[in-house]
């Protein structure tokens, strides 16, 4: 008798052992999903705002940025 109740009592910690590992990868997929999309929705805010910094920019700094040495057409 008190063998069958250790083995039973054994299985049962087995059960839920394994159950909580489920839940606990689950959670770990979960977490790692919703990292992935905070991430993205970063990288696509970024890319926003250097557009709008982009569109925004005056004539000046334009030419400044640009690689044409207008010294090379000057005659």
């Amino acid at each position: 008798m008190k063998k069958q109740k250790s083995a039973e009592k054994h299985r049962l910690q087995d059960d839920l052992q394994s159950d909580i590992k489920a839940k606990l990868q689950q959670m770990k997929s979960e977490l790692k999903a919703e990292n992935e999309k905070k991430q993205e929705r970063e990288k696509a805010e970024q890319i926003r705002k250097r557009k709008e910094i982009e569109k925004n920019k005056s004539f000046e700094e334009l030419l400044n940025e640009s690689n044409l040495d207008w010294h090379q057409y000057k005659k």
